[in-house]
């Protein structure tokens, strides 16, 4: 640990406090945690209220996902008509999330914001009113998905863009540590509430939980003060996408954290190979699947309820290295597992270390940026997430049909660490990043 006066020297090792002083804990050594830290929900009225629209929104939006899979199947009764539920929603997504960040980039983030949120809530009591009036058309259903990506890709990037306005540098990792714990847990929880509700009062039950959910997020940004973007004298009025993009092809510290995430998300990403898992190496079933699927998500809980530590670290990049390693490792020791509670294990490590990655990636991108590129790195982010875990899908399952899945499974999650490794090398900078003195 790094004492005080040291704080000007060159850094050493990994973790640091530049959050609380000494002073601060009245123990004449910096406050050690080990749960969350809540200090951003304790010090900024406005971010509390975001947190806590967030929260809510992502178990509606969670609801009301798998609600229109079922009703679709129910209309349907084809996997492929559920599976096109995606397609539908992933096309506007990475489509509109550039544009989204740079519209985040010209206009008022609060507005955009606010009339994002709107959008999806008016979509929710749409979807609940056509199923109250027994209007189950298919055309609608997929519609009204592809309407709401696209809000989702106009309200993420402004919604990030606005934390570090909201809160000091030294609580961005608490705070990001907080929005994966909320992202987490509604993408665990939000199906299992959505199957009850719909299994006992019907899809717009769901529907309408989920437009009241959006009430509250609304609430969130109405409270917000205005956050027109940081501009810089003489720019143009118009932020432009091609602008954010060469802003991200000259800035090294930023675009690795890009890199490493899609060598997590595209060489180590064994999802679409967890059905077959299931049957040929634990001799299960559809709910071994779902036991292995949520291994993953129960890890990175974990880690965003465990994320007291990580306010200490300032070594950001060697932080995203390590867990990016850990994730591969983690993976391709799962592929040489056959019994289910190892494997699960080693799937709760893998997500453990997502949620460190998503961590560290999220507060270099907030405070590295200046404030005019927040909106269209976000939209890339944006892209990344969406996109990469796809990907990463599709050529899982292709390589996997050529050859085995213990191959795809542990050869990817090698692979991922030779990656990381390898970029680790090539922009060595990286590892040496210090988040006291933030360098895009």
């Amino acid at each position: 640990m790094t004492s005080e006066t040291q704080e000007d020297s060159e850094p050493k090792d990994i973790a640091d406090t530049p959050g609380e002083s000494a002073a601060a804990t009245g123990t004449g050594r910096p406050k050690r945690r080990v749960l969350a830290d809540l200090t951003p929900l304790r010090t900024s009225a406005d971010y509390r209220r975001i947190w806590i629209g967030s929260t809510v929104s992502w178990l509606g939006q969670a609801m009301t996902a798998l609600a229109i899979s079922l009703q679709v199947y129910d209309l349907t009764r084809s996997s492929l008509a559920v599976g096109l539920v995606g397609l539908f929603s992933l096309v506007p997504l990475v489509v509109f999330g550039l544009y989204g960040g740079a519209v985040a980039d010209t206009v008022d983030r609060r507005k955009l914001g606010l009339g994002s949120a709107a959008g999806l809530c008016l979509l929710s009591f749409l979807l609940a009113g056509a199923a109250l009036a027994g209007f189950h058309e298919l055309w609608l259903l997929y519609s009204i998905v592809a309407l709401q990506a696209v809000c989702v890709a106009l309200n993420l990037p402004a919604r990030s863009a606005m934390i570090p306005r909201l809160l000091p540098p030294e609580q961005l990792p608490a705070a990001n540590a907080l929005n994966t714990m909320t992202s987490t847990s509604g993408t665990m929880f939000g199906p299992m509430l959505g199957g009850l509700v719909v299994g006992f009062w019907g899809y717009q039950a769901a529907y309408l939980i989920d437009a009241v959910a959006f009430s509250v997020a609304l609430y969130a940004m109405w409270r917000l003060p205005s956050m027109k973007p940081d501009r810089a004298a003489g720019a143009a009025k118009r932020a432009s996408v091609v602008d954010g993009l060469r802003f991200l092809a000259t800035r090294p510290n930023v675009r690795m954290t890009f890199f490493t995430d899609m060598c997590a998300m595209v060489l180590a990403h064994p999802r679409a190979l967890f059905p077959a898992v299931a049957v040929l190496w634990f001799g299960g079933d559809a709910r071994t699947t779902g036991l292995l699927v949520a291994a993953p998500a129960v890890g990175a809980l974990l880690g965003a309820v465990f994320s007291g530590w990580q306010g200490r670290i300032r070594r950001h990049g060697l932080a995203i290295l390590i867990a990016v390693a850990s994730w591969g490792v983690a993976i391709a020791v799962f592929g040489l597992t056959r019994n289910l509670w190892l494997g699960m294990f080693f799937l709760a490590v893998a997500g453990f270390s997502d949620s460190v990655s998503m961590v560290f990636r999220s507060t270099m991108l907030q405070a590295a940026t200046p404030d005019e590129m927040r909106g269209r790195l976000q939209g890339v982010f944006i892209v990344v997430v969406a996109g990469g875990p796809r990907l990463g899908d599709f050529l899982a399952g292709a390589v996997a049909d050529l050859t085995s899945p213990q191959l795809v499974v542990t050869g990817g999650g090698l692979a991922c660490a030779f990656a990381v490794g390898v970029l680790a090398l090539k922009w060595r900078g990286f590892a040496r990043y210090d988040a006291r003195s933030p360098r895009p």
